[in-house]
């Protein structure tokens, strides 16, 4: 830790606040990024406790539009990482007599842990720990001080510790404790309890900005995500903001970055970890541009939309930097409709519930059921009714039923064959054909929406009919007859179940990548139409060379108890 502090100190007199500041605020921060470049952050979680199945939830829909964004071509980049500093590690590490860094660290590798096992790894993950990231929050909050936009003043309101934020007179309410029958001050928003604090601290001049972030709000299609966090989010503005505490007296609070300048505060810590999506995209900037800054997405849960919605973009406007373009808050999870307590037992283990239903079908799960507005319900008889209605029932089966070998599936004439659907539809499959026309135009709204369960759903709503159209046209008969016509009506049928395959499989390729791909090698699509432009009717099968159909489909997702 010496040896930290030094190397810090060091190369904070390496920076000297004017000029350099200035010259960033007005050149490399506000300069466009290359088109093909696309940012995905997420939320960086707290290390009080374990990951549980919201916290996998949110790894892996960040992960599903980075998926998506690559499957269209461009050059993607992730953030991760945990939010370490603030009162509530301070006090959690002193009850569980620990000294805090090592704490942090404990905590900080299962979240690590949580990257790699739902397949959202990500090399970009951050800890508000690392020495880079302090460099980075100081010369931000020079920067806001150099623009004058940071003053000292006494502040007073209602502070909650577990949510490191102040509120208004008409953000608390008083009410009886469940867990004690204790009357106190709860925070409307959270439901955590507050106690009034006055004291000395700095503060940030968030109010000047209500009206420009009125008008990003209003002025973007989609900035803040879904619609009813968009109407919460204007109705806090429109009732007006006031000035945020942007430090806490180090006497109080000594685990965080202090005050530059002044040992005697620290910063606040939502100032301190809102900065982490630049600081991983190497923040600050000499006179190169940003590689992927600002965000395309921000993926948070609905409880943290204020501080992404309102303080981030505020604090960005001040600093003179670019804005991140959607702000995607999603609902959270409940069990048995109940919100998820380890004191009421209806938590889940996501590491524990990966080894017990497969990384995939939970990832499908998750983001089939998760809710962008409502909570979604997590419950495990819905995870295996998935499973086995969905990826076993609908898609393997499917594939299985089209793929025998004994049909005589003729892969290698699919591309000439599919040219000539286009046009040349017989009515018995016109139902199915414009399904799968349509099928990639319908979700892709969805998909861009973030709403990808809504978009896979259309997908199953293709496969369902792909699978009533085999059973009609019953290709296990025609393939008995001589008759050449017979014979071309079996390469048709086959063709377009297997069709519905393919661009079901492609608009999974985000959700379940590892199934979604085994399945496509299954089916002999070759990886280099595996892209978004592949996903429309009669795009496959187009690379040269011969085709296979290879065996074992219908053990991609084998039975769960």
């Amino acid at each position: 830790m010496q040896a930290c502090t030094r190397f810090l100190n060091h190369a904070a007199r390496a920076w000297p606040r004017s000029g350099l500041i200035r010259r960033l605020s007005t050149t490399a921060a506000l300069r466009e990024k290359d088109a093909d470049k696309y940012y995905v952050t997420q939320p960086i979680f707290y290390v009080n406790s374990v990951p549980h199945i919201g916290h996998f939830y949110t790894v892996v829909l960040a992960d599903v539009i980075k998926r998506y964004a690559s499957m269209q071509g461009k050059s993607t980049k992730m953030s991760a990482g945990t939010d370490e500093h603030g009162l509530k590690i301070q006090q959690a590490a002193e009850r569980a007599n620990r000294d805090t860094l090592s704490f942090c660290t404990q905590y900080s590798n299962r979240f690590r842990d949580l990257q790699a096992a739902a397949n959202a790894d990500s090399p970009d993950f951050i800890r508000t720990t690392d020495p880079q990231h302090r460099l980075a929050v100081e010369h931000f909050w020079n920067l806001l001080v150099d623009r004058g936009y940071i003053y000292k003043g006494e502040h007073s309101g209602w502070y909650s510790v577990s949510d490191e934020a102040f509120y208004t007179e008409l953000q608390v309410e008083e009410r009886v404790d469940p867990a004690t029958d204790k009357c106190g001050m709860f925070a409307i928003e959270s439901g955590q309890p507050v106690e009034w604090v006055s004291e000395v601290n700095y503060k940030f001049k968030l109010s000047e900005f209500r009206d420009r972030l009125i008008e990003w709000i209003e002025g973007g299609q989609d900035v803040v995500y879904p619609e009813i966090r968009r109407n919460e989010v204007l109705s806090w503005l429109r009732a007006g903001i006031d000035d945020l505490s942007v430090s806490r007296p180090r006497s109080r609070l000594k685990w965080g970055i202090p005050v530059p300048g002044d040992d005697e505060h620290t910063i606040y810590v939502w100032v301190d970890a809102l900065v982490n999506y630049a600081t991983v995209d190497g923040y600050p900037w000499t006179d190169s541009k940003p590689s992927f800054f600002p965000p395309d997405v921000q993926v948070v849960g609905k409880d943290i939309v204020r501080f992404h919605a309102v303080y981030w973009p505020a604090l960005l406007m001040a600093a003179g930097l670019a804005l991140p373009k959607r702000i995607l808050a999603h609902a959270h999870w409940t069990m048995g409709s109940q919100k998820m307590s380890k004191s009421k037992g209806n938590v889940a283990d996501p590491f524990e519930d990966i080894e017990r239903y497969g990384l995939d079908t939970l990832r499908y799960f998750m983001i089939r059921n998760g809710g962008i507005s409502d909570d979604g319900d997590y419950a495990t008889d819905e995870v295996l009714v998935r499973h086995r209605k969905d990826l076993a029932g609908q898609l393997a089966n499917l594939a299985a039923r089209c793929s025998s070998e004994r049909l005589g599936v003729n892969i290698d004439g699919f591309a000439v064959l599919g040219r000539k659907l286009q046009s040349d539809i017989d009515s018995r499959d016109a139902t199915l054909h414009d399904m799968l026309v349509e099928l990639a135009d319908k979700a892709k709204p969805l998909f861009d929406k973030g709403e990808f369960g809504r978009g896979l759903g259309l997908a199953f709503d293709v496969l369902a009919e792909a699978n009533r159209h085999i059973t009609e046209n019953e290709p296990w008969t025609l393939v008995k007859s001589s008759d050449p016509e017979e014979q071309t009506r079996l390469q048709v049928v086959l063709f377009y179940s297997l069709e519905a395959v393919r661009l079901a499989s492609l608009l999974l390729l985000p959700t379940i990548p590892e199934k979604a791909n085994r399945l496509l090698d299954h089916i002999a699509v070759d990886k280099s139409e595996r892209l978004w432009a592949n996903a429309k009717f009669g795009a496959g099968w187009q690379t040269p060379g011969p085709k296979k159909l290879l065996p074992g489909v219908a053990t991609l997702f084998p039975k769960l108890v």
